[in-house]
């Protein structure tokens, strides 16, 4: 009996290299972030630094959007012909359509289709896709792996410090006498995505204090859980997530880290400067 023909499928929230994307013959549907009501693909009509740049440097609205549900159909229209099923697995639906979209899509084309709320984004997200990949691999069928993945997602960590509440305010995460208070006393709030949403968890003073909770966090997971590997995400401040990056080393040398660009369409409510830390617990 032949093994089935799946096509994998996610979005561009999910920071995965261009070589792993063609490796393994994934379809990215990308998001779109909006500057004064231009739109452009994330990854396709702009980089993440040239996105950054532009907010650092320009004035007026910076946004984010959803995929056209037309780009789904479009692609599960070709993938019905080659493929016998597709896996899906997109950014948190709370905070995005993109997975109502796929699985409207796949509907409409009748194209079979496992779809996953990862409920999340970035690194945690391509570990999503990455562990799917590798227990079809191991032999487990759609339903398992999908199983599998459900259950996953509640041992997946991200956590974002916004240099300023700028961005917050403008996509009105956070009121303007927030905003205000924030500023007096250089308050930076501790984003964490839990259950698909964003909740403020604690609130800082400084950047080191920042990074010392962060760490407490994973060294909270640490005394029961593994994780083998810690991604530092950034907005377009390396200087910021090196400085983290030697903190996590030094302080739990046997985990492996990466730094990575924060996906502009979280970027466009935390703003440039933004700092975070991400993980997997297994």
């Amino acid at each position: 009996m032949s093994r089935a023909k799946i096509a994998w499928i996610t979005d561009s929230t999910a920071t995965l290299s261009r070589s792993f994307i063609e490796k393994h013959h994934i379809y990215v549907i990308p998001l779109h972030v909006v500057i004064n009501d231009e739109f452009y693909k994330e990854t396709i009509d702009i980089s993440d630094q040239e996105f950054y740049e532009r907010m650092k440097t320009e004035e007026g609205k910076f946004q984010s959007s959803q995929p056209s549900i037309n780009d789904f159909v479009e692609l599960y229209k070709k993938l019905k012909e080659d493929y016998d099923f597709g896996i899906a697995i997109h950014a948190s639906s709370v905070l995005t359509g993109t997975y109502q979209s796929s699985v409207m899509a796949a509907n409409m084309e009748d194209f079979k289709l496992y779809a996953i709320d990862s409920q999340i984004g970035s690194y945690p997200l391509s570990h999503l896709i990455k562990k799917g990949i590798e227990l079809v691999g191991q032999g487990l069928d759609a339903e398992e792996v999908v199983s599998e993945l459900n259950a996953l997602r509640s041992e997946t960590r991200l956590y974002l410090v916004p240099s300023n509440l700028d961005q917050l305010h403008k996509s009105g995460r956070v009121s303007g006498g927030q905003k205000i208070l924030a500023s007096l006393f250089n308050i930076k709030p501790i984003l964490s995505i839990e259950a698909g949403a964003a909740q403020i968890k604690e609130k800082v003073r400084t950047d080191k204090k920042a990074i010392a909770w962060l760490a407490s966090k994973l060294r909270e997971d640490l005394e029961m859980k593994t994780v083998e590997k810690v991604a530092i995400v950034h907005a377009n401040d390396l200087n910021k997530a090196a400085v983290m990056e030697e903190n996590i080393n030094e302080n739990f040398p046997g985990i492996e880290t990466e730094i990575m660009m924060l996906i502009p369409v979280a970027g466009v409510h935390t703003g440039v400067g933004t700092i975070g830390l991400s993980w997997v617990c297994e």
